[in-house]
């Protein structure tokens, strides 16, 4: 049986902005005391998962030995078809430039360019999915998990300037718009109370919130 989080003082682990926003939009309603690990001005532990669940652990668990508090991390990245599920827990590494910014408009041409070369123009040869894993770490080490993902297909050129990452490209299944034509309540998709989520770490979330917090 999953553990119960009880509300209090949480540590978001996270360095992420984008993310971070999500995270808090998502947690808003639940009445914890929220704080990230960026804030708090911690390391980012090195991230040598092949999984996104030791990822998110790894964050998590950082996050919590730094603090005493519980953590709750994401890891999340984009699985195309036909790269054979790449970028995948890489996603951010796709981003990276020599001076350890990100740059997500390049990572977005990388994975273009490496679609063209297999001559995917179809949109059924385009198939992706987000995923995003939560993990809680609580303070004895007790950690719970929650995955979430999307099914969709990329486009290109990218449309929207909303969102943030692989955004723009990611256009999720029933939908005419990307992630980064949406709002934020748009790309969420759930709130409290709500029977569906859209985005991968709205529908981890849910699972976090329905078995740890008890909602429905």
């Amino acid at each position: 049986m999953t553990r119960k989080l009880e509300p209090g003082k949480l540590v978001l682990a996270t360095h992420n902005a984008g993310k971070l926003t999500e995270m808090r939009d998502l947690i808003g309603p639940f009445g914890f005391e929220v704080t990230s690990a960026g804030e708090l001005g911690l390391a980012e532990p090195p991230e040598h998962g092949t999984t996104f669940e030791e990822n998110a652990k790894t964050k998590a668990v950082a996050a919590m030995q730094a603090t005493g508090l519980p953590a709750l991390s994401d890891d999340s990245g984009i699985c195309v078809d036909a790269l054979d599920g790449q970028p995948g827990v890489y996603t951010a590494d796709w981003a990276e430039l020599p001076d350890g910014t990100r740059d997500f408009a390049m990572a977005m041409r990388n994975v273009e360019e490496k679609l063209a070369e297999k001559r995917a123009s179809d949109p059924k040869d385009r198939t992706a999915r987000f995923v995003s894993v939560l993990c809680l770490a609580f303070p004895d080490g007790h950690v719970e998990y929650f995955r979430g993902e999307v099914e969709g297909t990329l486009v290109w050129p990218p449309r929207g300037t909303l969102g943030f990452g692989y955004d723009p490209v990611f256009k999720p299944e029933g939908f005419d718009i990307t992630f980064g034509e949406m709002t934020a309540e748009q790309k969420h998709g759930w709130k409290p109370g709500d029977a569906t989520a859209l985005s991968h770490r709205a529908r981890a979330f849910k699972r976090f919130a329905h078995e740890c917090l008890g909602v429905a």
